[in-house]
This record gives C-alpha cells, sequence and structure tokens, in this order.
C-alpha cells in the first residue's frame, strides 16, 4: 500500500487508452461501503474474500489495466489469476518509504495502530516474496515521478511485447 498502484495504474490506462480498474474501488462501489468499514464489519477474511471474487472476475477481461490492493498477493488462487492472465508489475517501495507516503491516510485499516510503521515493515517481509513469485517485471519506485515511473513500465511493456510505448 502506498507503492503507486492506482495512480500509475489510471497513467498508464490512459496512455495505452485501455479501461483502468482498481479492485479496492471496485470492492467499494459493489458494496457501497468503505474498504475501513467492509474491514469492520466482515474483518479481513470477508473482505479478501470479496478481493478474490473481483480479481477473479477483472482478470477474465482483456486489455485492462488493474491496480490490486497490496494485500492481493496474500491468496494463492489470487497470484496465479494475476500472473497467467495479464502482465504483472511489482511497484517495489521501501518500507521507510510507503510509511511517509500513508502516514496520514485513515483510509488503510491496516495501518489504524500504534506503530503503523512497524507493521508495514512486518507487512513487507511477509509480502515482498509473494509479489516476487508473480510479478513480471520488479520496478524500484524511489524517488522518480510518476511520469517517470509510468514511462518505466511503459518500456517493460514494450519489451515484453505486450503494448507500444506511444511517442
Amino acid at each position: 500500500m502506498g507503492a503507486g498502484k492506482t495512480t500509475v495504474g489510471r497513467a498508464i490506462a490512459r496512455r495505452l487508452d485501455r479501461p483502468f480498474f482498481d479492485s479496492d474501488h471496485e470492492i467499494e462501489a459493489r458494496t457501497g461501503a468503505r474498504i475501513p468499514v467492509i474491514f469492520e464489519l466482515e474483518g479481513e477474511a470477508g473482505f479478501r474474500e470479496r478481493e478474490a471474487s473481483v480479481i477473479s472476475e477483472l482478470t477474465g477481461r482483456d486489455n485492462i489495466v488493474l491496480a490490486t490492493g497490496g494485500g492481493a498477493v496474500l491468496r494463492p488462487e489470487n497470484r496465479a489469476a494475476l500472473q497467467s492472465r495479464g502482465v504483472v508489475i511489482y511497484l517495489r517501495a521501501n518500507p521507510h518509504d510507503l510509511w511517509l507516503r500513508t502516514r496520514r491516510d485513515k483510509n488503510r485499516p491496516l495501518l489504524q495502530t500504534e506503530d503503523p510503521k512497524a507493521r508495514l515493515e512486518a507487512l513487507y517481509e511477509v509480502r515482498d516474496p509473494l509479489y516476487r513469485e508473480c510479478a513480471h517485471f520488479v520496478i524500484e519506485t524511489g524517488r522518480p515521478s510518476v511520469n517517470g515511473l509510468v514511462n518505466m513500465v511503459l518500456m517493460q511493456l514494450e519489451m515484453a511485447g505486450v503494448a507500444k510505448h506511444p511517442a
């Protein structure tokens, strides 16, 4: 969370003239409830069930750009669907940078703890190997601008023969 999946994904979709979907936003639109409310009412397990269903459906579509929630990789069926039905780009950021980007965001239920930075470090330790397992490409987010990240992703997609890099 906080790596830039939605921001970068939306920009890539615009550049490639493809529909953009964010799995978290889809869940919110379908349930009429914000993610924190779903977590509160159904717990993380209930949310992950909804997430798996949405990811399964969206990955069945052609020529879309999809940004998933940060925990989508926790389920093997999500990793398999993502990897086998599209090209997965892992926007990798270190936990400190993620903390700087998310520290004031109250819409992230997993970070509503006494020590959100420690929580990000723990999540990173579990999730990083899973992201790497299903990613076709890893892009280090570091300090580049959104446009810089978009260009890096588009170059990777062009090299993979998935998309032409617009002039």
